[in-house]
């Protein structure tokens, strides 16, 4: 599944990299703390988080990651915006929870 088409399906809105969306989505990782996600997500995840901020934009290019997806709305920093069109980090925000967003992608992964 594309990033493209987990926006769709879930009615997630572009905050960056939507040129970029045809990126692979492999599976997802929910937390907020950042050493946890450096250490534990896998390349081409899905990181649902509340954290848009500097240094989330940082994990997710380290990782290797396929996207942010902010939830409850959270907010992003201009700075993060910024170093996320830098680094063709695609980041997306949703009104919807973590736990709903992980279990809809959950479903439609198949995993």
């Amino acid at each position: 599944m594309t990033v493209n088409d987990l926006a769709d399906k879930l009615g997630l809105v572009f905050l960056t990299g939507q040129e970029d969306a045809q990126k692979q989505v492999s599976g997802c990782y929910c937390g907020d703390l950042l050493s946890f996600v450096m250490s534990r997500a896998k390349s081409g995840d899905a990181w649902l988080t509340v954290m848009g901020h500097l240094n989330s934009v940082g994990v997710a290019a380290l990782a290797d990651l396929a996207c942010i997806i902010l939830t409850e709305n959270a907010p992003l920093s201009p700075d993060a915006l910024e170093r996320a069109r830098q680094n063709k980090v695609i980041i997306l925000q949703t009104e919807k929870t973590t736990f709903e967003c992980a279990v809809a992608i959950a479903a439609f992964l198949k995993i």
